[in-house]
């Protein structure tokens, strides 16, 4: 149960909202030239307690539900690309692969560090030479100590600045063929042979650091392990499935945000004596982004119902890949009416009514960030098969 009173959390959600409208959005003209966060930036979150309310309360949480996570990450996602990628993971995976796979000790020793970013991690999983899946190459030989020497490379990698961990997916046993080959790790990023290697800036979400990761024969202590040698897949893909909600949660944050700027421009735009809100094809963007937007908080916070009820219910990984494939589709037309709305004005850096042209690169990250659209239909139709089409709802 939450530690916070009903009142609280609404006072908790307003002040999120508040934070990445104000402070957050301050900051960001400077990073969008440095693509880099300030110092300040991570003060502000951890005063904000945007490290600390996602987790347990045992390791210094707030005990949320999986809704209330979903619901304050709608408001942060409201701000900066590159700080909300940022939020996002800090509030799932950077927290929950080591409580959900990591051992006693490593948890007793890791999982109260979390709440202030004394400890940060990133996910190791890509690779530039294969892909995402049972195709990688980075690969975990055991010595005649039982330890692992890791040798490959990772590409596409976020947060590789400010973290003091990797997880990381490598091959254990290349003789077997299928997702048992794989295993995985909680890499400390000082361990002798592990180095960032350098990719250019993105389009967006500037500030979340994106690199390379090289491993030359770094040698690693068993106690790393996290679950069992042949888990790694199965370690990804339950994480991943989570995040992908999470995702959602990001674009329903961003589209509520773009829809409320565009319906104070097309009140404010007026074109022969008249606002063009009143005009009828501005109507007609306005009603489909809103349709899109609240179809897509439908799902995102029925996948939240549906994962407090049993977060190894059997339609989690499927309704997660909906709520992402779903939320491209509603990002893709919201913003598209929101440049549509604003017309010429909304291509230049600086607006009156908000952030237009860098919310609109900003969210061009999600077609991709955790799974592309292709690889969502993967999962879903696998599922959809597998069920016959059936789904089921927490009423």
């Amino acid at each position: 149960m939450s530690t916070l009173s009903t009142e609280q959390f609404d006072a908790y959600l307003k002040q999120i909202r508040e934070l990445a409208e104000g402070p957050l959005e301050e900051m960001q003209p400077e990073i969008e030239v440095t693509n880099t966060f300030p110092e300040k930036f991570y003060e502000i979150a951890k005063e904000n307690d945007l490290y600390r309310f996602a987790l347990p309360a045992e390791y210094g949480g707030w005990d949320l539900s999986e809704l209330d996570i979903l619901r304050v990450q709608e408001e942060f996602s409201r701000g900066p690309g590159g700080m909300r990628m940022h939020l996002h993971y800090a509030a799932d995976l950077n927290w929950r692969i080591l409580d959900d796979y990591g051992s006693d000790e490593l948890k007793a020793e890791y999982m109260n560090k979390f709440q202030d970013k004394s400890v940060f991690t990133c996910f190791a999983l890509t690779e530039q030479t294969g892909g995402t899946g049972a195709d990688i190459h980075t690969i975990a030989e055991k010595d005649e100590n039982g330890d692992y020497i890791l040798n490959g490379e990772k590409w596409l990698i976020s947060h590789t600045d400010c973290c003091e961990f990797a997880y990381v997916i490598a091959v254990t046993d290349p003789e077997k063929k299928g997702d048992e080959r794989l295993s995985a790790f909680f890499v400390p990023v000082d361990t002798p042979g592990y180095e960032v290697t350098p990719m250019p800036h993105m389009m967006g979400c500037r500030g979340a650091a994106h690199t390379g990761l090289k491993f030359t024969n770094m040698k690693l202590d068993k106690k790393y392990l996290l679950g069992e040698e042949g888990q790694g897949m199965e370690i990804a893909i339950h994480s991943l499935s989570v995040s992908r909600a999470h995702i959602a949660a990001s674009n329903l944050g961003m589209c509520q945000r773009m829809l409320e700027i565009s319906l104070a421009r097309a009140n404010d735009r007026v074109t022969f004596g008249k606002p063009i809100a009143s005009r009828q094809m501005i109507k007609r963007e306005i009603a489909e982004m809103q349709t899109y937007t609240h179809a897509l908080r439908c799902m995102v916070y029925d996948f939240g119902r549906e994962y407090d009820a049993d977060p190894n219910g059997k339609y989690i990984e499927e309704k997660a890949a909906m709520c992402k494939l779903f939320s491209i589709y509603s990002t893709r037309i919201v913003s598209d009416g929101m440049l549509e709305i604003f017309g010429g004005d909304g291509y230049f850096e600086d607006c009156p009514y908000g952030p237009v042209e860098r919310l609109y690169r900003d969210a061009r990250a999600m077609w991709l960030e955790e799974g592309a659209p292709n690889v969502q239909r993967i999962t879903i139709a696998r599922n959809c098969q597998k069920f016959g089409g059936k789904v089921e709802y927490q009423l």
